[in-house]
């Protein structure tokens, strides 16, 4: 039935139900959404969008939450536009740089998502040796930049990692070992506060938010974008993997903890366990068979890099050796196959000290129990530069670290979930004594909760986090992160 010419369309009386701080709903009346619309240049999505499923997916296919409305914010002034429409109507927020968070936090469910992903552009100082990268931007995007100029922030080390996510919970890459972590190098950051207003935070102009905002991951405000310090590297480094099969990786192990011990900062290494995927580097014979790989990653002279090698490729038959000449954004995406997005992906991970003799025992144990092809152990150097900086410099700390242990399990189905769970779990428990005590807070799965949190920053940290949490969002708005409470 027809209705009256006068009878208003329900699709324009219908409120939108959003998740609201306290855990209950809020509903948005359609004039309350039309007119937060109207003030904004981006995209808004609901779920009956055409875009929003694929908008709403991140990396970790685990990761299935369904926001009530998404903003992709085309500018600085689209996120105080979001911020303000979530305070004034208290809303569960959230905000998606990259999605490349293992525990998702670029998702709320019924919540109200902030997508940057549009942000992306980057702008280089090569005189003054500084970039200025939007909080859209990914790793491959700020390299290709910089690189143009002979230079690099540092980053990590798979290319679709997003920037912001990696600088605010702290950030290591190949250039750790030489500059410190990646918010070490940070010059300022532009950042929406939780009040909308948008300020600049460096060393000289609000020193506390900038503080935080260096390791206490985002829960005092939105970075919109990023100012990095650069430093000489490439076009052209030396670089690669050595492989050996599975029944060498003790000697491999107890090789690689010597080599990187004595390595210098330049020469980055990253010991790997796994079954051998089909990569066209490693020969046929060996896919589908458990492996040890070494990645390298010297950005010095390419001649002191082959020199450095030499003893590693004279260690038993390895059955594979790319190191070679090569870009440095190549190698900067050398590992991107390896994660690709849409499997499901839960990690464990601690900091080490050193790679001991029974950390490197455990480390092949566990490795031989990998219940998927696609999971791996991983060890990460970045000792040097970090360890030189006092440990209250950024909350990121963990200034007595020298390796990063990834428990790194990543598989396809939902029906294998409990199994690789389980076995991360088990080789997490199995080398704790190995650990410093303390852990990355970008590498915490969903449900690590405050134990883990006060490892990752300690509590002489914790709480002078948690006193600037009151401070600079006494609200809790932004509260979908890892939390920072006393």
């Amino acid at each position: 039935m027809l209705r009256p010419i006068d009878e208003p369309m329900e699709v324009m009386t219908m409120a939108l139900e959003l998740r609201s701080l306290d855990g209950g709903t809020v509903a948005i009346a359609a004039e309350a959404l039309q007119a937060f619309k109207a003030g904004f240049k981006g995209t808004v999505l609901t779920a009956e969008d055409a875009a929003y499923d694929e908008t709403r997916k991140v990396w970790n296919a685990m990761i299935d939450r369904r926001p009530g409305l998404i903003v992709r914010c085309s500018g600085t002034v689209d996120v105080v536009q979001a911020v303000r429409f979530a305070r004034t109507n208290r809303l569960l927020l959230s905000v998606r740089g990259g999605g490349h968070n293992i525990a998702g936090l670029a998702v709320a469910e019924g919540g109200l998502m902030i997508d940057m992903s549009l942000l992306r552009g980057v702008f280089v100082d090569a005189a003054g040796r500084t970039a200025i990268a939007q909080a859209g931007c990914t790793l491959a995007d700020l390299d290709r930049e910089t690189q143009a100029h002979g230079l690099a922030a540092v980053m990590g080390f798979v290319s679709a990692t997003g920037v912001a996510g990696l600088t605010v919970g702290g950030g290591f890459g190949y250039l750790t070992r030489r500059h410190g972590w990646t918010c070490d190098t940070l010059v300022a950051m532009e950042v929406v506060t939780a009040d909308g207003q948008i300020v600049r935070a460096s060393a000289d102009e609000n020193a506390e938010l900038f503080w935080a905002l260096r390791g206490g991951s985002g829960n005092f405000g939105i970075v919109t974008s990023f100012e990095y310090r650069l430093f000489p590297v490439g076009p052209e480094i030396y670089g690669g993997a050595l492989a050996w099969r599975g029944q060498d990786a003790r000697e491999v192990l107890d090789a690689y903890r010597e080599f990187s011990a004595a390595a210098p900062r330049e020469l980055t290494s990253v010991a790997v366990l796994r079954i051998a995927p089909p990569a066209p580097w490693l020969p046929k014979e060996v896919h589908g068979q458990p492996i040890v790989a070494i990645f390298i990653c010297h950005t010095g002279g390419i001649e002191e890099g082959e020199a450095l090698l030499a003893p590693l490729r004279q260690l038993g038959s390895p059955v594979a050796d790319i190191v070679t000449r090569r870009p440095y954004t190549q190698m900067q995406s050398l590992l991107d196959a390896t994660q690709p997005k849409g499997r499901r992906y839960y990690w464990k991970s601690h900091y080490l000290a050193r790679v001991s003799p029974e950390l490197a025992g455990l480390a092949v144990e566990h490795a031989a129990k990998i219940v998927s092809p696609h999971s791996a152990i991983l060890l990460f150097q970045i000792g040097g530069a970090l360890n030189e900086l006092p440990a209250g410099h950024s909350p990121a700390g963990n200034r007595d670290a020298a390796y990063v242990l990834n428990i790194a399990g990543s598989w396809d189905k939902p029906a294998d979930d409990a199994a690789n769970i389980a076995w991360a779990r088990a080789a997490f428990e199995a080398t704790r004594s190995c650990s410093t005590g303390g852990t990355y807070i970008n590498f915490l799965t969903e449900e690590e909760g405050a134990d883990r949190i006060q490892a990752a920053y300690g509590q002489l940290t914790l709480d002078r986090l948690a006193a600037l949490k009151q401070r600079f969002d006494p609200e809790g708005l932004f509260n979908h992160t890892k939390p920072v409470t006393a």
